[in-house]
């Protein structure tokens, strides 16, 4: 895989670069509610710029239906980069129509342009072979050279990510260069001992990942809402929480798998839990209480990991030597359920070892929560991405930029 370093070694001035970044960034209205994913692409926009190409970014934002939609337009984005960047930034309002090819051909050497969200264009995700290869191949017309640098969309098989490098010069941006490097780290030269805390809503997210690490990892720390599939398959009551019963079946063989294998598989010993699911919006007052993870009433559900099981989680985190995160605790997004996805955020801080968070709401919950990015070893920009690597599946956007 050519990165963006040697391509900045020759001459780039005059050339037109095409960078497909992830600006799939959260939006109330038009205002954007974290700029992490636009900050993360500014060192590859920001070398390029300044060796004086002529840089046009393109991206998806949410899952627009094919067609243009203004409620998914790259707009903000585009102005947010501008601000970061310090500079004017051209903006199209079409992906490969009249309003993009005069965009490009406007751009001096050193100037940013942005297109369009690529999905207003169904070629973009199309499952139709020659429908993808005849939009990539009007993208590729706006362009002499290919960067990729959108990690958090490597793991799908779209135009702009899989099928337009194969028409032009390609080369991987400093954000996947450095993805690709943290996560090797994570699976061909990993340093003991190697804790994994997961999280979130659906225990059938992370199944695939788990299967792999329960060959890898040395302790898998589980949290958020999947845990409550986890403990129900240990035969505890676990009363109005999120339970996935087709699921129960796997996590019980798994569980069993961790036993023979000498891998520590570790769950809450204690919830906190609440009649109701909360009002994220008005954040009123939740009144939580702890109980013992075996019993939870039959009328409460379990929405954070409880104190007892945060300085559990706290210990098995501070002799490790490489942790990686994914999935929040609770409902991390109301305050009397943040507490789980904070202390294991702090454990990581408090701790010696090489630090991942992988992507998604962990990395929202990092800002959100107000903690120092940069004293993590790394954020991700990818959850999902990041989990499909870790499950050692192919990704296309990274098999398309080997060479």
């Amino acid at each position: 895989m050519k990165t963006i370093d040697e391509l900045l070694a020759g001459p780039v001035a005059g050339k037109r670069v095409f960078v497909r970044a992830d600006l799939n960034v959260p939006l109330s209205g038009t205002t954007i509610t974290d700029d992490g994913r636009i900050r993360a692409v500014l060192p590859t926009v920001k070398a390029l710029a300044e060796a004086g190409a002529r840089v046009v970014v393109a991206s998806h934002l949410g899952r627009p239906k094919g067609a243009p939609d203004p409620a998914f337009s790259l707009a903000p984005a585009a102005a947010r980069l501008g601000e970061l960047l310090g500079a004017d930034v051209a903006f199209a309002t079409d992906t490969v129509g009249e309003s993009a090819g005069a965009t490009v051909a406007q751009l001096a050497d050193g100037q940013v342009a942005v297109l369009e969200n690529l999905r207003f264009n169904a070629g973009e995700t199309s499952k139709d072979d020659a429908e993808r290869a005849a939009f990539a191949d009007l993208l590729a017309g706006l362009a002499d050279i290919y960067v990729g640098d959108g990690f958090g969309a490597v793991h799908r098989g779209h135009a702009s990510v899989f099928d337009l490098p194969a028409r032009l010069p390609h080369y991987a941006g400093h954000l996947i260069a450095t993805e690709v490097g943290v996560l090797k780290k994570l699976t061909e030269d990993v340093k003991r001992p190697y804790v994994v805390a997961l999280g979130g809503a659906k225990v059938s997210d992370k199944l695939a990942v788990i299967d792999q690490l329960l060959g890898k990892a040395d302790r898998i720390l589980i949290g958020g809402g999947m845990a409550y599939t986890f403990l129900k398959a240990k035969g505890y009551e676990i009363g109005s929480s999120l339970l996935q019963e087709d699921q129960l079946a796997a996590v019980a063989e798994y569980l069993e798998r961790a036993e023979k294998t000498g891998v520590e598989l570790v769950l809450p010993v204690d919830a906190l839990v609440s009649s109701a699911f909360p009002d994220l919006k008005a954040k009123a007052p939740a009144d939580p209480t702890a109980v013992a993870a075996d019993a939870i009433p039959a009328d409460q559900m379990g929405l954070d990991i409880g104190p007892e099981t945060r300085k559990l989680y706290a210990s098995k985190i501070a002799d490790a030597a490489t942790v990686f995160w994914n999935g929040p605790m609770g409902v991390f997004e109301h305050p009397d359920f943040a507490e789980g996805t904070k202390a294991v955020a702090q454990a990581l801080l408090d701790s010696e070892a090489f630090t991942v968070v992988g992507g998604g709401d962990s990395a929202a919950a990092v800002r959100i929560l107000g903690f120092d990015e940069n004293a993590f070893g790394h954020i991700s920009t990818g959850g999902g991405a990041s989990l499909e690597y870790l499950e050692g599946k192919t990704l296309p956007g990274l098999a398309a930029l080997e060479d």
